[in-house]
């Protein structure tokens, strides 16, 4: 049996050293990816847990509501990995809502503590989040934007589950004439050769 106190523990120093690493926008969308069943120590799907759903979420809600971000609750792939937000999120990005609510074997254990703990949760298809985490081996690629940065940690593990966090960043984009950071050279006026 899989100690809580053990969950919490582990969820704080991974997001403790998240934190730590990256520096997210305010109100950024932060995904998370979670199996209780792989906290548990067992195949994903197979052990869906309520116990171990509220000690993430609570977890969560330590580190997400100081740094004003929105949280986005990773569904199963019987829900088609929909993401649970809360319904003012979805409408200030423009997300599409869907049709579906989480229960423990369909959405899992931590979306249904989710659930009961936001105020008006809704079910989206798809977001862009900065970054997240995924806990379990869950798959929350899909939902962060493009360029994705894996975030190294040290600290990997939530009870028996592996950890996976991802950051992301703006595209590099242009030629060889293009510049990332801004400085006197930027200014320097010059003729280019064999230009007319």
């Amino acid at each position: 049996m899989m100690d809580i106190a053990t969950v919490k523990h582990d969820l704080s120093d991974v997001l403790t050293e998240y934190f730590d690493k990256v520096q997210f926008p305010k109100n950024g969308l932060f995904v998370v990816g979670c199996s209780t069943s792989a906290i548990s120590g067992d195949w994903l799907g197979t052990n869906s847990r309520l116990d171990i759903g509220k000690a993430v979420v609570s977890t969560l809600e330590e580190f997400l509501l100081p740094r004003n971000l929105h949280w986005a609750i990773q569904g199963c792939e019987h829900i088609n990995r929909a993401l649970l937000v809360e319904r003012s999120v979805a409408e200030q990005h423009n997300l599409e809502i869907v049709s579906v609510v989480p229960a423990i074997h369909a959405g899992g254990g931590t979306q249904v503590a989710a659930y009961e703990r936001m105020d008006d949760p809704v079910e989206v298809e798809h977001i862009t989040a900065f970054g997240g985490i995924d806990i379990g081996g869950t798959e929350i690629g899909m939902h962060v934007k493009y360029v994705q940065i894996p975030v190294r940690m040290t600290n990997k593990k939530v009870g028996a589950a592996n950890v996976v966090c991802l950051s992301s960043r703006p595209k590099l984009i242009g030629g060889q004439r293009a510049m990332y950071d801004f400085t006197a050279a930027n200014k320097e006026d010059y003729v280019l050769g064999g230009q007319q």
